[in-house]
């Protein structure tokens, strides 16, 4: 049975006007040509240094363009957006109580009037994004999908970045479809494709199964003492944790036990994650 939630921390921001799609395809990590009515693209804005700074699906409807962001976020990404509007022929507003953010898995969920259906861009198990202007019956709540995004290893923006920090291939962006490789210059790409071409990546955002009590984000993990990452979101035994690659088994630090705070983290990459053998 399809599940529908209504996610209460995520919100839209709408951009329109003529140049909207050029506007946004310099500034974002993926080819914004490519969201159409009922195809999204996830994207991620990046420092000029290419270091996380926010992540969101982006749909369209009706010469618009919808940004699924954070609630939280929201009036940041305006702000920062429109620092580079400059003649661009494009408006930008967060589109407040006009949407609500919805997701559905387990099958595709009902069309009806006022909703922006399309299919998460990131895996097939993951379902569907779903921005409505009106009531959708939800028979599922935000804790329930993030506990099957969490099971399918997907990244849920602040709660597994670091603003200023997080590296995109880190947290699975490559893996994920959340970047493209041939669209040309963005924001940040330059130390986005070194890390891809010279496999400078150290890290990885890796799902765990916790046993113990949950460690607050944030909490070291070590191994024999030793460093080896940091702990990330968390729910129901089941997390996501930046672990080093030599933390894993047959690297230079494998051996003991990854311990984080009073819990022990058992990593379980999921197929789509690439982790050298």
């Amino acid at each position: 049975m399809t599940q529908t939630a209504h996610l209460p921390d995520r919100s839209v921001i709408v951009i329109a006007g003529a140049d909207r799609v050029a506007f946004l395809q310099g500034l974002v990590s993926n080819d914004v040509s490519g969201a159409v009515p009922g195809r999204a693209v996830w994207a991620a804005l990046l420092t000029p240094q290419g270091k996380w700074l926010a992540d969101f699906f982006i749909l369209a409807q009706d010469g618009e363009l919808l940004l699924d962001a954070e609630r939280a976020q929201a009036d940041m990404l305006v702000g920062h957006l429109s620092r580079f509007r400059l003649r661009s022929k494009v408006t930008l507003q967060h589109a407040g109580a006009a949407f609500a953010v919805h997701v559905a898995w387990n099958g595709r969920p009902a069309d009806a009037p006022g909703l922006v259906l399309a299919p998460d861009p990131r895996l097939a198990e993951a379902g569907w994004r779903v921005l409505a202007r009106g009531p959708v019956g939800a028979n599922a709540t935000a804790a329930d999908w993030n506990a099957h995004r969490l099971a399918l290893g997907l990244p849920d923006g602040s709660a597994d970045m670091e603003a200023g920090k997080s590296v995109l291939l880190e947290a699975g962006f490559d893996e994920l479809n959340g970047v493209s490789w041939s669209k040309g210059c963005y924001m940040g790409q330059e130390l986005t494709a070194r890390t891809k071409y010279r496999g400078l990546i150290k890290r990885r955002l890796i799902p765990v199964a916790i046993e113990g009590p949950p460690p607050p984000p944030g909490t070291p993990v070590l191994r024999d003492g030793a460093d080896a990452g940091t702990m990330r979101s968390s729910q129901d035994g089941r997390g996501l944790a930046t672990l080093r690659l030599d933390a894993l088994s047959g690297g230079a630090l494998s051996g003991g036990a990854l311990v984080c705070g009073a819990a022990t983290l058992h990593p379980a990459p999921p197929g789509w994650l690439r982790v050298p053998d």
